[in-house]
């Protein structure tokens, strides 16, 4: 009788022990993962940005094309890495394993801090806007009421990937499709009127008729606006240790979403400008709102509808990868080992959805989310080079590191180069905006050595966050999960370096 209860102990200790993170995510959810974080609320704010920077249609469609470019260049390197070093947390896991800590930590920082909450906060205030447009056709909606279905939006899709991996990826892929038949509804209806003969500002004599002299800053500062639309190509990477067969599924979600974004992108705009002017465009707030109203009639309530599934899917996605890289940091002892735990059944890391959670309402109550865009496209920008520049390093430092996948060097260069100048004008043209990125970036450096470095710290201290970890295992019902040593097999291969 003791023997059975000896057995039964230690099959509940091993079932314990195999609490893992869930691999939920087939080759269609990858696609949904990354199509449903690119197409958010970008390309439904962003138009208006890049036409204002580019000075004319047809530059502006040349940097919608070229940024699609760009990051599939950037999304090939993400590839290499993310076999390589087959860990969650996407660009914050590649430099830390390259780099070091500080380097990594920094990353995190600017992340955590400012660039997914802010994001998360634009895009819940863009669907909130365009859900509450038809209740108040003649005005814009109060700001109260925006924030408060805003709030609630993320409350409610923080439950959801709190309660379960499944749920939260099949409200992605649903969404995503939804979000691609509204994008396919305005480029059907931008054909339509091509085919009439209203093409006049697609026209070349017209499309280059500049509104101001082009110079390289202001071609840079049009990028920028163009990487927030594009921004979510990487985050397939967040959740590398959740997608099924991620040597094979991970490069191909990522060859067929990348692509299949840039050309919708550009077909989307080539619709704004065959139904409105340039000056129209520039004069809108919700550029797909002004589409559906001058084209769709009766049904122009469809328009801002859609735009709102479109967001209420890239909240989850936003959702659903940072707190993967919350783990990840927590995982690497640069954040509360709180954050690296997961739900004891659903398996899913409550706590860092929580915190992401409440850094997004807390943006959300400050509400000063439009002046954090242009600080968030820099911070972005700045992690994809620094990310790219450690695939050469591990290159050299590791040439004989086994690479399921391995890119032609000539990509990561090109990269590069496109990158420093890029990011060399945008300093030049916005000095202040770009500090004040590089600011909130290096504020995290006293935070590392005081909270990471620093080993002898008081007893007190140290028996406090034992206490506050214990008390929040128990709240949110998490253990720590078991690593699959399958999944880190290129890291550890006996490779003559």
């Amino acid at each position: 009788m003791e023997d059975k209860k000896k057995r039964k102990k230690n099959e509940d200790s091993s079932n314990s022990d195999r609490v893992t993170l869930k691999k939920e995510i087939g080759l269609l959810s990858a696609c949904a993962i990354i199509i449903g974080n690119i197409i958010g609320s970008g390309i439904f704010i962003s138009p208006k940005g890049v036409l204002e920077h580019a000075g004319s249609v047809g530059l502006s469609l040349i940097v919608w094309v070229c940024g699609g470019g760009i990051c599939t260049l950037g999304s090939m390197c993400y590839a290499e890495l993310g076999v390589t070093i087959p860990k969650s947390g996407g660009d914050y896991s590649y430099v830390t394993e390259i780099f070091g800590g500080l380097v990594g930590f920094l990353l995190l920082w600017s992340a955590v801090l400012i660039m997914y909450p802010t994001t998360l906060a634009v895009i819940a205030l863009t669907f909130s806007n365009y859900v509450l447009q038809p209740a108040f056709q003649h005005c814009f909606p109060p700001f109260i009421a925006t924030k408060l279905l805003a709030t609630i939006c993320v409350l409610f899709l923080t439950w959801v990937n709190c309660s379960s991996v499944r749920w939260a990826t099949r409200i992605q892929d649903i969404f995503t499709i939804g979000k691609l038949l509204a994008l396919v509804l305005i480029i059907i209806v931008g054909l339509v009127q091509i085919c009439r003969g209203h093409y006049d500002a697609l026209q070349p004599s017209a499309a280059f008729e500049f509104s101001q002299d082009p110079s390289v800053g202001q071609i840079a500062l049009a990028f920028l606006q163009a990487s927030f639309a594009y921004s979510g190509w990487n985050f397939l990477n967040y959740v590398t240790e959740e997608v099924v067969e991620p040597r094979k599924n991970l490069p191909r979600a990522i060859y067929i979403s990348i692509p299949l974004v840039t050309l919708v992108y550009t077909m989307t705009n080539i619709a704004y400008f065959s139904s409105m002017t340039p000056e129209e465009l520039l004069s809108s707030n919700a550029v797909a709102v002004t589409f559906g109203e001058k084209l769709l009639g009766m049904f122009s309530w469809v328009m801002p509808i859609s735009v709102a599934l479109s967001t209420f899917g890239g909240i989850n996605g936003y959702l659903f990868t940072s707190s993967r890289l919350c783990f990840s940091g927590a995982r690497e002892g640069h954040l509360p080992y709180l954050l690296a735990m997961i739900h004891l059944k659903n398996c899913t890391p409550i706590p860092a959805l929580l915190l992401c959670c409440f850094a997004t309402v807390v943006i959300l109550c400050i509400g000063e989310t439009h002046n954090l865009i242009n600080y968030v496209s820099f911070i972005n920008y700045l992690s994809y080079g620094v990310t790219i520049a450690g695939l050469l390093y591990l290159r050299k430092k590791r040439p004989n590191l086994a690479r399921p996948i391995k890119v032609n060097l000539l990509i990561p260069i090109s990269y590069l180069i496109f990158w420093a100048v890029l990011l060399g004008f945008s300093l030049y043209s916005e000095p202040v905006v770009c500090g004040l990125g590089m600011v909130i970036m290096l504020t995290g450096v006293p935070v590392y050595f005081v909270g990471v470095q620093w080993k002898e710290k008081p007893k007190w201290l140290y028996r406090l966050v034992e206490k506050l970890t214990y008390k929040g295992q128990k709240v949110c019902y998490v253990v720590f999960p078991q690593d699959d040593p399958s999944e880190t097999e290129p890291l550890t291969a006996k490779a003559t370096d």
